[in-house]
């Protein structure tokens, strides 16, 4: 079975396809499937809404079923903020030190203890037929006081795992990271549903 994956990011793909290689499934880009897609506007409220609708899209220009995920961070003393606007947070899609700069200013008058936040996504496959499947991942952990590592993006060198014995998410290896991070978790569930519902192979 062939999904096309609704992303540019080849990172993904190569996560989503160690994933599913075992099912049988072949994933695929935009670019590799040989059909150009839309660039989907997020005007979703949620994850999970702004998943729908790069998932639908993808589906519905291409005929393929199509993955696509909704990721970003919670951080419980901003009332669940960044959320869904994580990338455009600072107003400049994309800036990850003016993203930064900005959460910390927001909470530089919060404890230690009150610094809770997680990182979520969403992930859904649409099908051709109108059938959806939806998962959901999380990886919680806290916001530190300053920035620590240079490896990942984001808010990885402000993000503490609670499984990461106190490191930044930008100091863990591709593989700790892999191990624990929300996307991780929301397409093995994925995968999970597409095998109980024995749209792949079990």
């Amino acid at each position: 079975m062939i999904f096309l994956l609704a992303t540019h990011n080849q990172k993904k793909r190569a996560e989503l396809e160690r994933i599913l290689a075992p099912l049988g499934v072949q994933v695929l880009t935009a670019e590799q499937a040989g059909v150009e897609l839309t660039d989907v506007e997020e005007t979703g409220e949620t994850f999970r809404e702004n998943a729908i609708l790069k998932a639908e899209s993808g589906c519905r220009e291409s005929g393929l079923p199509c993955v696509a995920d909704d990721s970003g961070l919670e951080v419980d003393a901003l009332n669940g903020a960044p959320g869904v606007y994580s990338a455009r947070y600072a107003g400049e899609h994309g800036n990850d030190d003016k993203n930064i700069e900005k959460l910390l200013h927001a909470l530089r008058d919060v404890p230690q203890g009150a610094r809770t936040a997680r990182f979520v996504c969403t992930a859904c496959c649409a099908f051709p037929d109108g059938t959806q499947l939806l998962t959901r991942g999380e990886c919680s952990g806290s916001i530190a006081f300053k920035r620590s590592g240079n490896g990942g993006f984001g808010y990885d060198p402000v993000f503490v795992p609670d499984e990461a014995g106190g490191r930044s998410m930008a100091t863990l290896t591709d593989d700790e990271k892999d191990a624990i991070s929300h996307r991780r978790r929301a397409l093995e569930k994925l995968a999970r549903v597409l095998q109980e519902k024995g749209i792949c192979d079990s």
